[in-house]
């Protein structure tokens, strides 16, 4: 009976614990992007949770695809487990749902990069990472043309 006993109060007592850690470590993260010249398509905001792949967008953590405006889009990523991450964002001018290039190095549509760092060659995640914690985040991300 003393074991059955202790084992349902570390039952009830893990999954308390359990509830208590899960509603903690999970966030909304607020990206504003700035400087979005006019309305054709979309703009992307692509958030990565790792170095390994980062800028690749098929290797985002999520993505948001919101309609272009002018001056300022924002969009949220609901949930965002603790961490750190960096935003890569652009306007998808033309609709093809994916970053344009001049030469296969230079950006063709607006883009820009959490932190906002001086890029001289690929950018990189740590220049752009920022942290994530249990409460509401925000961060602003302007585009270079």
């Amino acid at each position: 009976m003393p074991f059955a006993s202790c084992f349902k109060g570390a039952l009830v007592g893990g999954v308390a614990l359990g509830l208590s850690f899960g509603t903690a470590q999970a966030a909304d993260l607020t990206v504003s992007i700035d400087g979005v010249r006019d309305a054709t398509q979309t703009i992307r905001i692509c958030l990565y949770d790792k170095a390994d792949g980062f800028r690749h967008e098929q290797r985002a953590y999520q993505i948001l695809s919101l309609p272009a405006t002018p001056g300022t889009v924002t969009g949220v990523f609901k949930d965002i487990p603790a961490g750190r991450y960096a935003v890569l964002a652009y306007h998808d001018e033309n609709g093809n749902q994916k970053l344009d290039l001049f030469l296969g190095m230079f950006p063709s549509e607006g883009w820009g990069l959490s932190n906002d760092p001086t890029v001289i060659g690929p950018p990189s995640f740590e220049d752009s990472a920022f942290d994530v914690g249990d409460a509401r985040t925000s961060i602003s991300v302007p585009l270079h043309y």
